[in-house]
């Protein structure tokens, strides 16, 4: 479901060079270091620093071209850019036949986003106030998706168990599964787009003055922001930046966890998911302390609603062109029960429409025994 524009990004709007950008020295370094063909896990770090400069970048023109669009189609292009960096990196790992990664990262973003983003979110922002408030009709409804996501990303497994088969293991990097099974996944990421798509609609026009309000302070914002050549521009070559430095983080990613002593799971469900959605992390939070929750709340279940609707059937879409084979929804018991807690999570959070630091500090401790589980596993 698509982000509300908010004036709240005036402050990104304002031309200050931001801090992120500094990491861009590590994109040349990761591509000399690739071709240098230095250890894996130098080249595994420095792109995924890499990733997070790119990432911001797209992520500030989206900014800029939503305060000219307006709030509707604003939130659309932060539906589709902020996503775009995770797409990506998935996306070469698709290629390269490593679909367990991408089922790990797909649930690392999620419950990344709720627990660790949200988490972070209320502990800064509730830090100097007593309680912080947001509007709970929209953030319920956006739990609610996540909800009907559970149930499509769970029951694929479910089906697979029923009848006779097994669910993969962390140190697998691609199962075979029954064409069936495969059929099924394809079948339930239709839906889930479909989903998504009437979600748009729901958010953008039916209910367009619930979800993107708007703001006062629109017109400043447009007098700020870049030109929308500009804009485009910088939207190009971040995509550019984001997909040299993914193919090269994907193509280091098993030596790597090799030689760091961490599994390709571990990897995939903390490291890749937080890198892809580094700056949109960062955004959240920042926006909490500035006691705008609403944006702050929408960023972080929103962005879990939008990868488990889109990004993720998106994924088993191509991995029926691209890659070694057809990519079933079929997750870890790990997985599963990880999706089940953080969905259960975020429908209970978003009931009242108000938070505090003590609730940010038990999200936080809750994603940090799943890192214990998973680094474990």
């Amino acid at each position: 479901m698509a982000e509300p524009a908010s004036p709240t990004r005036s402050h990104r709007l304002s031309g200050r060079v931001r801090p992120v950008y500094y990491l861009s020295i590590f994109i040349p370094v990761a591509v000399a270091a690739d071709l240098a063909h230095a250890s894996a896990v130098l080249v595994f770090s420095t792109a995924a620093l890499g990733v997070i400069p790119t990432a911001a970048l797209m992520g500030e023109a989206t900014e800029h071209l939503a305060a000219r669009s307006g709030p509707g189609i604003g939130g659309l292009l932060n539906v589709t850019f902020g996503n775009a960096p995770e797409l990506i990196i998935a996306f070469f790992a698709l290629i390269d036949g490593l679909q367990e990664v991408v089922k790990a990262s797909i649930v690392g973003s999620i419950i990344g986003n709720i627990l660790l983003v949200l988490g972070a979110a209320m502990l800064v922002g509730g830090l100097r106030r007593e309680r912080q408030y947001f509007s709970r009709t929209t953030a319920h409804a956006q739990a609610a998706m996540l909800l009907l996501a559970l149930v499509a990303l769970v029951m694929p497994a479910v089906f697979e168990l029923v009848h006779g088969g097994h669910l993969p293991s962390v140190a697998q990097a691609r199962v075979e599964y029954s064409s069936t099974t495969e059929q099924l996944s394809l079948a339930v990421a239709v839906v889930l787009v479909v989903s998504y798509a009437a979600g748009l609609v729901f958010s953008l026009r039916t209910h367009r003055e619930l979800f993107n309000p708007y703001s006062e302070g629109q017109e400043a914002e447009v007098e700020r922001a870049w030109t929308v050549g500009r804009s485009v521009i910088a939207l190009a070559v971040a995509g550019v930046l984001v997909g040299v430095m993914s193919e090269i983080l994907v193509g280091s990613i098993e030596e790597a966890a090799s030689k760091a002593g961490l599994s390709e799971f571990f990897i995939g469900v903390i490291v890749v998911a937080i890198v892809g959605n580094a700056a949109e992390h960062w955004v959240a939070v920042v926006v909490a302390a500035k006691d705008k929750m609403d944006l702050a709340v929408n960023i972080a279940v929103g962005s879990s609603a939008q990868v488990a609707l889109f990004v993720a059937p998106v994924l088993v879409l191509l991995s029926f062109v691209f890659g070694p084979g057809p990519m079933a929804l079929v997750f870890n018991g790990y997985e599963l029960g990880a999706l089940l807690f953080a969905v259960l999570i975020a429908n209970f959070l978003t009931q009242e429409g108000e938070s505090n630091w003590f609730e940010g500090l038990q999200l936080l401790a809750v994603y940090a025994v799943l890192g214990l589980v998973f680094y474990f596993a």
